[in-house]
């Protein structure tokens, strides 16, 4: 208003399209930058992309009934062993974090020990370890193995985001808990955890795309995942930068799916509260 006219402020749906229509150019412009350098690579290499021989190995068609290929086959395994090394990991993450809180030095011992073990080694070793030496001694199976691995290098990192949800929760809540009569175990389980639980879902929930990925790694004892299907076909085929991009694509899209789920049940959960 410095030259004496009145300028009306510019409302914020008006600011709000136009910041979605800036990120939509430049989101085209990346995407074309990322086509023209792939194109380019491509032209370097001398590479004949067969994108037409990619659909078979996802799904056929034999007499108008579906038929998953071994990609979708190998990913049904790829997500048997996400979903149950979830809950065990996050069985693994809570007893720790518990173990870590309580009044117990073995129990704090126990649980530190735990920790540092199997957070300062790779993944890759301890799923050799369990399937190599605990394997022939416990008599479990490669799939066993792989859950088990799995469930336990996960469970150390969500313990830790567990721990630091629990101790985040102010110590007035314990006291109201307790003064309407509820025990420990009745405070923690209805006031406290479903507190720290809310604020933990974020970082538990790339916790859990971290697992999915890190179950890749099954398939070095050869259990037939995604991972080791793509493997397979791509021996036989040779079609290499094909499946691989189609393998990181069904990747991608189970990351989005859960990362939505977990979004879904973080706005539920705000609501109710």
């Amino acid at each position: 208003m410095r030259d004496g006219t009145y300028h009306p402020p510019i409302p914020s749906t008006f600011r709000l399209k136009r910041s979605h229509a800036v990120d939509l150019v430049l989101f085209t412009l990346m995407i074309g930058l990322l086509i023209a350098f792939m194109a380019r690579g491509t032209e370097r290499l001398g590479y004949h992309w067969q994108w037409y021989r990619v659909p078979q190995y996802l799904f056929t068609f034999e007499n108008h009934a579906f038929q998953p290929g071994p990609l979708l086959k190998g990913l049904g395994v790829t997500l048997e062993i996400t979903a149950i090394s979830l809950v065990l990991a996050f069985v693994f993450g809570l007893t720790t974090a518990l173990l870590r809180i309580s009044n117990s030095l073995v129990a704090k011992g126990m649980a530190r020990a735990y920790l540092e073990t199997v957070r300062n080694t790779p993944l890759l070793v301890q799923i050799f370890f369990i399937y190599f030496v605990l394997g022939p001694i416990l008599d479990i199976d490669r799939m066993t193995s792989a859950i088990l691995a799995l469930s336990l290098f996960e469970g150390a990192y969500a313990s830790e985001i567990l721990r630091a949800g629990i101790l985040s929760v102010e110590k007035s809540q314990w006291e109201a808990a307790f003064s309407v009569g509820l025990h420990s175990a009745g405070a923690f389980r209805l006031v406290v955890f479903p507190q720290a639980l809310r604020r933990v879902l974020p970082p538990l929930t790339s916790q859990a795309v971290a697992l999915l990925k890190d179950s890749a790694l099954v398939s070095t004892i050869a259990v037939f995942d995604l991972t080791m299907r793509g493997r397979a076909i791509i021996s036989e085929t040779y079609l290499t930068f094909e499946l691989w991009f189609a393998i990181a694509a069904l990747y991608l899209v189970i990351a989005l799916i859960l990362s939505g789920v977990v979004a879904v049940l973080e706005r539920r959960m705000e609501v109710r509260t």
